[in-house]
């Protein structure tokens, strides 16, 4: 998940430079919430990975 996030900021930075604007917003969107998404969910595994070591 944080590769489309990197490959949608990418895009958009290319966009930019082109000065496709609507482009840049749809790109610059999409990869906030995929960066936020893996964001969450890294958080979260983190979390439920320590209980099962400790677990153990």
């Amino acid at each position: 998940m944080l590769k489309w996030s990197l490959i949608f900021l990418i895009i958009a930075l290319v966009a930019g430079i082109f000065g496709f604007f609507n482009i840049v917003a749809a790109a610059t969107s999409i990869a906030k919430v995929l960066f936020f998404i893996f964001l969450i969910l890294f958080i979260i595994s983190l979390i439920t990975g320590n209980r099962r070591n400790s677990i153990r």
